[in-house]
C-alpha cells in the first residue's frame, strides 16, 4: 500500500468463501472517512452487488473503532464553497451510502469503539447491527458548526428514531450501546471480547441460508414503504432539499461553519457567541463573508 493511500485511509474488501469482509481502515484517525474512502465504499458495494456468489457482508472498522466520523482535516479544502460542499455530500457521501442501501446481500455491522457521524450513517445502511458494550454513538457535528445533510439525516432518523436523532443532532449527545439497543438500532450488545466471534457466527449463519431468498427479502423490505403516501411525500421533500430546493448547502460560507471547523483544526473550543443564524430561508449573503 502506498503512503498516500495509507494517509487518506481506504475501504477494502476481502472474500472468504461466500462472505465479504469490508474493513473501514484509517486507524490513526479512528477510521474517520476521507473523501477517497467514501468513493472506495461505493466501489466496494457496487462490486458486491454484482457478485452472485456472495451471501453475506460483514462491515467492521480496523482496530478498536468502527468509524469516528468524517476526516475533518480535509474539510477546509471543500466545505466553505456551496458547490463543492454539495458535491461532497450528494456525490461522495450519498454515493457510498446508496450503494450499501441498494445491496441485496445481507449486511452485518460489527461496531466497536467510536461510531460517530459517518459511522452512524454507515451502520444505518446495515441490516443487523452488533456492538461492543463499550461502543459509543453520536453525531456531535453541532460542535463543528454544521448540520447533517438532508438525505443523511433522513436515513439516520429512520434507523435510530426521531427522539435519538434529535438527541444526537440538537444536543450533540453521546449515547451508550445499551441506549441504542433500547432504541431498536442494535440487535445485540456484547462484551468487547465476545463481539468479533458473535458477529462472525451470525455472518456464517446467514451465509448458510438460502441466498436467493435473502436477496428477495431485502428487496421486499426496501419496497415496503413505497405504497404509503406519507413516506413518498417525505422522500420527495428530502430529495427537493438535497438537490437545492431549499438551499440545503447555502450555509457553506457561514461564520459558524468556518469557526467550528477552524476551532477543531486548531484544537480549541469553538466560539459561537455573537454568531447570528442565517435567515430562515437558508440563504447566505456572500457579501457578509467576503472578508473572512
Amino acid at each position: 500500500m502506498s503512503s498516500k493511500v495509507a494517509q487518506r485511509g481506504h475501504v477494502h474488501c476481502e472474500h472468504r468463501d461466500a462472505v465479504a469482509l469490508v474493513t473501514i481502515a484509517n486507524k490513526p484517525k479512528f477510521n474517520a472517512m476521507s473523501r477517497a474512502m467514501w468513493r472506495d465504499l461505493r466501489a466496494v458495494f457496487e462490486r458486491i452487488q454484482r457478485s452472485p456468489d456472495l451471501r453475506c457482508v460483514l462491515v467492521a472498522g480496523q482496530g478498536a473503532h468502527f468509524c469516528a466520523g468524517g476526516d475533518i482535516s480535509e474539510y477546509a479544502d471543500f466545505r466553505f464553497q456551496e458547490a463543492s460542499l454539495r458535491d461532497f455530500h450528494e456525490s461522495d457521501v450519498w454515493g457510498g451510502l446508496q450503494s450499501m442501501l441498494d445491496c441485496d446481500v445481507p449486511i452485518v455491522a460489527q461496531i466497536a469503539g467510536n461510531c460517530m457521524g459517518a459511522g452512524v450513517e454507515i451502520a444505518s445502511c446495515c441490516d443487523i447491527r452488533l456492538a461492543a458494550a463499550s461502543a459509543q454513538f453520536g453525531a456531535p457535528i453541532a460542535r463543528l458548526g454544521f448540520p447533517m445533510a438532508p438525505r443523511e439525516a433522513a436515513l439516520v432518523a429512520r434507523e435510530v428514531g426521531l427522539t435519538v436523532a434529535r438527541q444526537m443532532l440538537l444536543a450533540a449527545e453521546i449515547l451508550e450501546a445499551e441506549d441504542m439497543k433500547s432504541a431498536g438500532f442494535l440487535s445485540q450488545v456484547l462484551s468487547d471480547e465476545a463481539l468479533a466471534a458473535q458477529a462472525h457466527a451470525i455472518t456464517l449463519r446467514i451465509a448458510a441460508l438460502a441466498p436467493q431468498a435473502a436477496r428477495l427479502n431485502k428487496q421486499t423490505l426496501r419496497a415496503l414503504n413505497k405504497p404509503l403516501a406519507p413516506v413518498n411525500r417525505a422522500q420527495d421533500a428530502t430529495n427537493s432539499i438535497a438537490t437545492g430546493g431549499a438551499n440545503a448547502y447555502a450555509y457553506a460560507a457561514s461564520a459558524e461553519h468556518r469557526e467550528g471547523i477552524t476551532a477543531f483544526l486548531e484544537k480549541r473550543k469553538p466560539c459561537f457567541e455573537g454568531v447570528k443564524p442565517e435567515n430562515s430561508s437558508g440563504y447566505v449573503d456572500p457579501k457578509r463573508h467576503e472578508s473572512k
